[in-house]
């Protein structure tokens, strides 16, 4: 009995494998605050997008009349 609590002590692979959940945690919380961070500047970029698309499919500015 003592040798498999030794061998469980000693075995690495389940240990790593929780090591990868925590760095995968740690990732999924840095991302998720960078976004919450990021929210109003991520918004305003897609609301300027989605002005350009509009304003293109309504008759705006095409490609081909830039420059000259």
């Amino acid at each position: 009995m003592m040798e498999k609590v030794k061998g469980l002590i000693v075995e690495e692979q389940g240990q790593g494998m929780t090591e990868y959940g925590l760095v995968l945690g740690v990732i999924a919380v840095a991302a998720v605050g960078a976004l919450a961070l990021l929210r109003d500047e991520i918004v305003s970029m897609f609301d300027t997008v989605k002005d350009m698309v509009i304003n293109r499919e309504n008759g705006g500015t095409s490609s081909g009349s830039t420059g000259g």
